[in-house]
């Protein structure tokens, strides 16, 4: 699992020092603050591969980056290191030797790719056990994740997902059956099902292709689903390939399977419905038990998000010293990164106005600007003194302020109860 990330003059901070949980972390904090680079980072550090071929390359030519970093696998302890960037080579060279092996890794990115770090096919301790033939790590483009993963000299690392599901279907294979109990665990609610229907064909093209059946009773082809169900579907077949490939090469090679996993999915809440949102991150602490039938495997997952509601839903999951909320805020032009304490907020309006989305209401930015002037009006004009009378100026802008409110806030809102009784206090109405 990944412990700790200290990255000196490389990313949107001169230095960013990041403390990771065990389990769930959520990365937090406005648009191009650096999570998206952050979970790069952390990418490459476990796996020394960058994901997309993305490499991290300063741009001060006088600075002298580094990444230092800290991770642990359950069976040899700690693993610390810091590399140094190269400026002539524009490289970050690793040191001689491999590392130890962190586990399974994961990278979901938030334009549909996949990166895939599997220890028992991208790892060797020599080049006599493997060398060069075995690769450096399984990248997916949106594409290659339906329609499969050729290398350049002609080597099929993986059919894809329309394949595969395909045949695993018609052959009645155990890896449809994993398939369809991982769609179940990843989906959105009871009601509404990830379950395979027949495959069937698109159009004129003669080839068959997955289909899902829908809760209103018609089966759709998986192409043609909504963005969210396609998203979630890839991420099912990409756990059911990634395990089955790796307990495949585990005995090929005559090493143990991987005892823990490491999810690292950049806005995890991409394409999914509220109700989807509230149930993502408990499936995938659970999905990795019910793919292995090892329900105690540790499962680290590193997500940005921008929803309150992928907050929320971790509120009855939540172990202090397991948990972490890592908020980057952007503080006198400088961006800043620091733990926050993983606190109950009760609601989703008590985590948008928390010190993690920074709003002053969980409402429209009309309905945030009148309540703050009527809030204003509230606290500067007395109405308790005996037989005070309101200035002409007060009346008005009771007025400006009860209109701006009427425009903005719904006719329930509990607000008006509070200022009602003072509105009519000052009006006499």
């Amino acid at each position: 699992m990944l412990k700790k990330l200290d990255l000196k003059e490389v990313g949107p901070a001169p230095e960013m020092n990041l403390e990771f949980s065990p389990r769930l972390n959520f990365l937090t904090g406005d648009n191009g603050l650096g999570k998206s680079f952050v979970l790069d980072t952390a990418w490459w550090v476990l796996t020394r591969t960058w994901a997309r071929g993305i490499k991290a390359v300063p741009g001060d030519e006088a600075a002298k980056p580094s990444i230092g970093f800290s991770y642990t696998k359950a069976s040899t302890g700690d693993f610390t290191d810091s590399i140094a960037f190269t400026r002539r080579t524009l490289s970050w060279p690793l040191k001689q030797g491999r590392p130890t092996i962190p586990g399974i890794v994961i990278y979901a990115g938030v334009d549909g790719s996949f990166s895939v770090w599997d220890p028992a096919r991208n790892y060797w301790k020599n080049d006599e056990e493997g060398g060069n033939d075995r690769p450096k790590s399984f990248d997916f483009t949106p594409e290659q994740v339906w329609k499969g993963l050729v290398t350049p000299d002609g080597v099929t690392r993986c059919v894809g997902l329309i394949r595969d599901w395909v045949l695993w279907q018609h052959g009645q294979q155990a890896a449809f059956d994993d398939l369809t109990k991982v769609l179940e665990v990843l989906s959105p609610c009871e009601a509404e099902r990830l379950i395979p229907g027949t495959p069937t064909q698109i159009g004129e093209d003669v080839e068959e292709v997955p289909s899902l059946r829908m809760p209103y009773g018609q089966e759709v082809a998986l192409p043609l689903a909504s963005a969210g169900m396609r998203r979630i579907c890839a991420l099912a077949y990409l756990l059911v390939w990634t395990w089955r490939e790796h307990t495949r090469a585990s005995k090929k090679h005559g090493v143990k399977p991987a005892r823990e996993v490491i999810f690292l999915i950049d806005e995890i809440e991409c394409h999914l419905h509220p109700q989807w949102q509230r149930r993502i991150v408990p499936a995938l602490l659970k999905v990795m038990g019910e793919l292995t039938n090892n329900h105690k495997m540790p499962v680290q997952l590193l997500a940005a998000t921008h929803s309150p509601l992928v907050l929320a839903s971790a509120e009855p999951l939540y172990e202090a010293g397991k948990d972490c909320i890592i908020d980057f805020d952007l503080v006198a032009q400088h961006v800043e990164v620091r733990n926050l304490p993983f606190t109950r907020k009760g609601d989703v309006n008590g985590w948008l106005s928390s010190d993690i989305f920074n709003l002053q209401e969980p409402r429209s930015i009309e309905a945030e600007r009148a309540l703050t002037k009527a809030f204003t009006l509230l606290r500067s004009i007395n109405t308790t003194a005996h037989e005070k009378k309101f200035t002409r100026e007060e009346k008005k802008a009771i007025r400006d302020a009860d209109q701006d409110l009427r425009g903005s806030l719904s006719d329930v809102d509990r607000f008006w109860v509070r200022w009602s009784s003072f509105r009519d206090s000052v009006l006499g109405e």
